[in-house]
């Protein structure tokens, strides 16, 4: 079963966009496979293993593996100033979800005021997956 759901996973990588999920899961899958004929323990065991390796290796290995591959970051800096709605009232410094061309996005509040929910904001910054924002009123980008 592990080396099936493992090939699979592998699969899926390769027929997808490529952002990399499915192949650490496919891996350790099969990591869990070889354990398992070695001897691992219980069905529970096998799937703890199998969800932990996946996430370890996906948080360690994501970024090195796509550096190699060549696979640019998109430019998400083209967001700054672009319009943006929190999907739920935001205190300052606060992070929560805002909505960013019809997509929900990790946005914290960059400004000093409270940002209600589905006020009208300006994306202030981005960094990683995250935005920053503060509301269009306000102006101005810091």
């Amino acid at each position: 079963m592990w080396i099936l759901l493992g090939v699979t996973l592998l699969a899926v990588e390769i027929v997808t966009s490529g952002a990399l999920f499915a192949l650490f899961f496919g891996a350790s899958a099969l990591v869990v496979s070889a354990l398992s004929g070695a001897g691992l323990g219980p069905a529970w065991v096998q799937w703890l293993v199998f969800a932990g390796l996946g996430v370890v290796l996906l948080v360690g290995l994501r970024r090195r593996v796509a550096r190699q591959l060549g696979r640019p970051r998109p430019p998400l800096d083209g967001l700054v100033g672009e319009a943006a709605f929190p999907l739920e009232d935001l205190s300052p410094g606060a992070t929560g979800k805002a909505e960013l061309r019809g997509v929900p996005w990790t946005a914290t509040n960059a400004s000093p005021v409270p940002l209600a929910r589905g006020q009208r904001c300006r994306v202030d910054r981005v960094a990683d997956i995250r935005i920053y924002i503060r509301p269009e009123e306000e102006g101005g980008h810091s």
